[in-house]
This record gives structure tokens, sequence and C-alpha cells, in this order.
């Protein structure tokens, strides 16, 4: 999945392949298109990214929406948990407009007000009954303040890295404290080998996004970790080639590197117990990690 040093890659065709920019000075810069080609259901970084503009729906949806076998996973925890549910990070409502479709009370909750209006607007396109489900929220979460209380609260896409480890355990004392009796949160997160992060501190990635629309559409992806901060950006350079021009379009995320042994502490700290882990690995070097968390009783 990562491209290690040395290694022929394949080519994203010329027309398509992003210009990098030159404001990363000295730092080598991959050939135009040098990339691997992702398949895997779990792409690094797209989790935690708000769409900067209408344009990079389709790479923050098209990847999260369908395509993510974590909605089934997350679905399938509400049924045995039960609603109302609260979504942190809901971006656009990939999840949280699948569990009103579901029957689920959802309250979601995201610092971009454009999402927000997007997920509205997704849930008031399906119906009433559907939009009539769903509360919306905008605030950062390290200023979030509950008033409600809910059987499942979700940190999914990895939000839990856009927390900083400072704040993050307010943040999760303030949710257990608003999940009913043998309520549950659930998250996931990406878990790195320190080992590969010091031999391989820069990845890059390219895939093609799936559109149907006629507009051809590649990603180049570079992640650089920063290992003193515990913190990775990863930016993404993205080309969209349509009948009569290309647009490309820069977008940039960053995150947390995520201590497994130090969120445990922490959910204990909160009140919650680890009740199920699941992995997926991505490869030799990182996996996806959903934990399943519940109250003391």
């Amino acid at each position: 999945m990562h491209t290690p040093s040395g290694v022929s890659l394949p080519v994203v065709p010329a027309a398509l392949a992003p210009v990098l920019p030159s404001r990363y000075g000295r730092e080598q810069e991959p050939a135009p298109g040098a990339g691997v080609r992702v398949t895997s259901d779990t792409l690094p970084g797209l989790e935690s990214m708000s769409p900067a503009d209408e344009g990079s729906v389709w790479l923050h949806d098209a990847l999260l929406g369908p395509h993510s076998a974590d909605i089934v996973r997350y679905l399938s925890l509400a049924r045995s948990t039960g609603g109302p549910v609260l979504d942190l990070g809901s971006g656009a409502g990939r999840l949280a407009v699948p569990f009103a479709r579901h029957g689920f009370a959802v309250e979601a909750v995201d610092r971009d007000a454009s999402a927000l209006e997007r997920l509205g607007s997704w849930a008031r396109r399906i119906g009433p009954q559907v939009a009539g489900l769903v509360v919306t929220h905008r605030t950062d979460l390290v200023d979030l303040r509950l008033d409600g209380s809910y059987r499942l609260a979700l940190l999914a896409g990895a939000m839990v890295a856009a927390v900083p480890p400072v704040r993050r355990p307010a943040l999760l004392r303030e949710v257990a404290s608003h999940l009913e009796t043998g309520g549950a949160l659930a998250l996931d997160y990406t878990a790195h080998q320190l080992p590969g992060l010091i031999a391989e501190p820069r990845r890059t990635w390219a895939f093609q996004v799936p559109r149907f629309d006629g507009v051809d559409e590649w990603v180049v992806a570079r992640q650089v970790f920063d290992l003193p901060s515990m913190s990775e950006r990863i930016t993404y350079y993205t080309a969209r080639t349509g009948k009569l021009s290309t647009e490309r379009v820069v977008l940039t995320t960053d995150k947390w590197i995520v201590d497994p042994e130090r969120l445990a502490a922490e959910l204990q700290s909160a009140g919650l117990h680890i009740e199920g882990r699941r992995r997926h690995r991505i490869d030799e070097r990182t996996e996806s990690v959903l934990l399943v968390c519940r109250t003391d009783e």
C-alpha cells in the first residue's frame, strides 16, 4: 500500500497527473503520476478531511460513502444498542443519513457548516421522514458540550485522530457522561508501527476516484509523519479531466498519530471499557483498528 524507496511504480496517465507545488523545497518530488493505485476500502487521511468546495465532495464522499465497509459495521452495532445515535465529526452525513434511513434518530456534530448543509439537503431529498430524524449541531469537537443522552456515540472515520491528544480526555469524558447505562462508544483509528514510521516518514499514494459523470479524476496523495510532535499531514493533488478542460486542486488534512496504550488509558479514565476490538490490515506496517467501548455498569 505504501511506496518503498527504490521501487518502480505504476504511472498515472500523464494528462491526469497533478502538478506538485514548489513549496516542498528540496524534498524529492515523485515523478509525475508516480504512486501506488489503492483499491482498499480504507484510505488513510481521507477520513478527517472536509471537502473544500463542491467539486471536492466527490473525493470525500465517493470514497467514504458507499465504498466504506465501516457503515455496515456501525449500523449492525446500532441495531444492538438502539438509538438515539450521536455522530461526532459527521461531515456531509455518510453515516448520519444512512442511519436515519434505517429509522435511527441521529444528532450530527461537525465544525464545517457547508458539510452540515449538504447533510441536511441529502436528508431532505430522501424525504421528510428521514430529515425529521436528523438534528445537526455546528461545533468543534474540542468545544463539545452535550445536552442529550445517547445509546450509541460514533467517532468514525478516524475522527479521534483529528482531536489534539491534550484535548482528547475531556472529549471522551463528555461523551461517556451522556451515554445511557450500557450505551456504547464506537471509534476507529489508524495504528502505525513505530519502526515503520522511522524508516519511512514520507509515503506516496495514487488512485482513481470512482465517478459516473463523465469526469476522470486521479489523486496523488503525499503522507508526511512528524514523530517529535506525533502528527501527520496528508496532501492530496487532484486532477479532474472533463470533455473541455482539466482542473487541479490541492487539499490538505492534519492528524495526530494515535498511541493505542494512551488511548486505552483515556477511555478507562472516562468510565469506558473496551468490549471489542477489530483490526483490518492496510499494509505490513499499518492497520485500521475499530474499538467498541461500553459504559461501566
